[in-house]
């Protein structure tokens, strides 16, 4: 068995669909770590410096026997080999990959806080999460589709043509 760990991935930069797909492969390839289960691609406006192209967006639900930094690290190689490199804060990148809930666990360590601390007033975060988890909760069980309302006015559509589960056959 492993923990159950909900990852968002995001990237806006050269070909961002082709970059969130590729990651959820790689994801799957984890070690120890198996995606159960993907979300559709949403598209959505950026979050911060606005002079940036918009956002597509997944949350892939994986049980891993990675520790939470050991998680951290593998995700943090799979940016780089996909290019990212961290010009601004909010900016453009060609990966994003965030651990979102890392089973029940709250963790304050200085590389990693989890529950993501932004995640409950993303709604590019919340609906593809919601979408594969309609009853998720942060660790001290508060629904996270109560936040949901207070996101309204961001910006989030469906990515139309790809089907990310179907593809990895889960």
């Amino acid at each position: 068995m492993g923990t159950l760990v909900y990852i968002g991935l995001g990237s806006n930069l050269d070909n961002p669909a082709e970059q969130v797909l590729n990651a959820v492969q790689q994801l799957h390839q984890l070690p120890h770590s198996q995606i159960l289960k993907c979300s559709s691609l949403y598209s959505s406006a950026p979050i911060g410096p606005q002079d940036q192209p918009s956002f597509i967006n997944a949350v892939a639900l994986l049980q891993t026997e990675l520790p939470p930094i050991a998680l951290l690290d593998a995700l943090q190689a799979l940016e780089l080999q996909a290019g990212r490199i961290r010009t601004r804060h909010w900016g453009e990148r060609t990966l994003d990959l965030d651990i979102l809930l890392y089973g029940q666990e709250d963790i304050e360590h200085e590389r990693l806080l989890v529950p993501h601390p932004h995640m409950h007033a993303r709604r590019f975060v919340l609906l593809p999460l919601l979408e594969i988890a309609p009853n998720a909760s942060l660790p001290h069980g508060e629904a996270l589709k109560t936040y949901l309302p207070a996101t309204s006015e961001q910006e989030i559509w469906l990515h139309s043509g790809v089907d990310l589960a179907s593809l990895l056959g889960i």
